[in-house]
């Protein structure tokens, strides 16, 4: 399988996400760790941060700090 084609797959229910949930921001992307390792994410608000990782599966989240 090629992972950066099943990221940008994931990409689209990222934003079907966004949009069913009204989540303030719309920033996702796609980045290409290596050629069998891509991923795709969102950025949110912190204060949405938990209720989204929660709610969507790997349950993982980061704080960025500039």
């Amino acid at each position: 399988m090629d992972a950066h084609k099943i990221a940008k797959h994931h990409e689209i229910h990222l934003k079907e996400y966004i949009t069913a949930e009204k989540i303030e921001l719309k920033i996702t992307g796609i980045q290409q760790i290596n050629n069998i390792h891509s991923l795709a994410y969102m950025v949110v608000n912190e204060k949405d941060m938990i209720m989204v990782r929660d709610a969507l599966k790997p349950h993982r989240g980061e704080i960025y700090v500039e």
